[in-house]
């Protein structure tokens, strides 16, 4: 049996990769292991690796000697350490990792440096922020990559990785959105006392490459939404640098009786919730991806995601700046954007990621990476040179 690591660092990555990994866990081909780390840790959080413990997968490691601070390159630098440690322990064939944080950076470091083949999911997105260096940066330091759609794969080419390195498999979590296993809204509603008969979900995260205008914005952001006097399910951000500008905002709303607010949910709860709702607003993937497959509208605030889709292509999500009165036009005419999009995929992502792993053609792609050259002929060349030149 081959040894399989899933490293994962976030409430989002692990409902994204969760089916994949109940997939490898029931197969005899592979030996899991899951590698527990970053704000799955934070108590302030949620600590959000008790509803991974509650999956009861086998062989779960939580990093929890790992020291997590308020600067991203010190994390990054921990987490290198503290896994490089667990894979040196384990000595996996593979390392699966999702996205663009760093928890996955660290590990496609560890993987790359430790000549362990490196499977990253759902790389050559754009979002517009530093989010995109940093899942490029991930994208070149992996052996193996299973995007989104066609528009990631011709990306990861332009980054001159190998077509057979590739495969399209949609969006993981999509398997998880139209299955038939998901709870009751009724259940969930009563569990966190939720009484509203309507509402939407707010989640805002901090922009890193903006952190000068976060305060600003989380204020025009909330008062727009306070504003509209509807009622709101309020889900804490990530806990990037910024994020406690936003979360300082969020306790000031606490006895709003509009707003309810939650530090996470287990995954398929999330779902629900998100299902349900009248729509989504902020700057969260889910917005993006989640709400399309649902047709929920999604109000995507700035520009943390403002290139994850083409403009058009996805007729739920509307583009605003935070702006408290151009976020106001908008809630009072969502119902204008409900429409269904399956652009990121079909709800069959972990059977194409489960025929990608027993292709002998695809897994053993080389250890040492070459980079490919788009159309490079002789006579380009020249013609390059003699332009730089002369």
């Amino acid at each position: 049996m081959r040894k399989i690591i899933f490293l994962t660092g976030t409430r989002a990555d692990y409902g994204k990769m969760k089916s994949i990994m109940q997939s490898i866990e029931r197969s005899k081909e592979f030996e899991m292991f899951i590698y527990v780390t970053g704000m799955h840790l934070l108590k302030e959080y949620g600590s959000t690796y008790h509803e991974i413990e509650k999956d009861k997968f086998k062989n779960i490691f939580i990093e929890k000697e790992i020291e997590l601070t308020q600067k991203m390159d010190i994390n990054l630098g921990n987490t290198i350490i503290k896994f490089s440690k667990y894979v040196n322990d384990v000595k996996p064939d593979f390392i699966v990792i999702h996205g663009d944080r760093i928890d996955a950076l660290a590990a496609s470091i560890v993987g790359i440096l430790n000549n362990i083949r490196v499977i990253h999911i759902e790389g050559g997105e754009l979002t517009g922020t530093v989010d995109d260096s940093l899942r490029h940066a991930i994208t070149k330091m992996s052996h193996l990559h299973l995007v989104s759609n066609q528009e990631s794969r011709i990306r990861l080419e332009q980054l001159g990785e190998k077509k057979e390195s590739i495969k399209v498999i949609g969006s993981p979590d999509i398997d998880i959105m139209l299955s038939n296993s998901l709870p009751n809204i009724d259940d969930i509603k009563q569990r966190y006392n939720i009484e509203y008969e309507n509402y939407s979900i707010v989640m805002y995260h901090p922009v890193t490459t903006e952190l000068d205008k976060t305060k600003a914005n989380v204020n025009q952001v909330f008062t727009a939404i306070t504003k509209s006097e509807k009622k709101y399910i309020c889900i804490y951000p990530n806990n990037d640098h910024g994020s406690n500008v936003i979360l300082e905002k969020l306790e000031k709303l606490e006895k709003n009786k509009n707003i309810k607010i939650f530090k996470s949910f287990p995954f398929e709860e999330f779902l629900v919730l998100l299902k349900n709702s009248d729509f989504i607003i902020g700057n969260s993937s889910a917005g993006i991806r989640e709400a399309c497959v649902y047709g929920i509208p999604s109000i995507n605030v700035g520009t943390r995601q403002n290139k994850r889709f083409p403009r058009g292509a996805i007729k739920n999500i509307v583009n605003v700046e935070e702006d408290c009165n151009k976020i106001l036009s908008f809630i009072d005419e969502y119902n204008k954007y409900r429409h269904i999009s399956y652009y990121f995929g079909y709800g069959n992502s972990t059977e194409l990621f489960m025929k990608a792993m027993k292709s002998t053609e695809f897994i053993e792609q080389r250890i040492q990476k070459s980079f490919v050259d788009l159309e490079v002929t002789q006579t380009n060349i020249a013609t390059y040179i003699n332009e730089v030149c002369f």
